[in-house]
């Protein structure tokens, strides 16, 4: 089993809280089975820990997550500008 954990820190727990109910709906979502994902926010950081059963589905699953997070930064920054990020 491989593992990668990935933080994302925020300016603000409230802007992390927006970021995490954003991207925990993908839980479950995405196809295959050879990498699970959890989602958990500490305060203002988001922390996404990655468990594959071999490094090229590690690498999906964090190229992934790093997409997904980076998408719904952008959405979040896109209906409020300056406010988010």
């Amino acid at each position: 089993m491989h593992t990668a954990d990935l933080r994302f820190a925020y300016r603000s727990s409230e802007t992390a809280a927006i970021v995490s109910e954003a991207v925990e709906r993908e839980l479950g979502e995405i196809g295959g089975d050879r990498a699970t994902a959890a989602v958990s926010r500490r305060g203002a950081t988001i922390v996404v820990e990655i468990e594959a059963d071999d490094l090229v589905a590690l690498r999906a699953g964090v190229n992934t997550w790093e997409t997904l997070l980076e998408v719904a930064e952008d959405v979040a920054d896109t209906a409020r500008p300056g406010e988010i990020l």
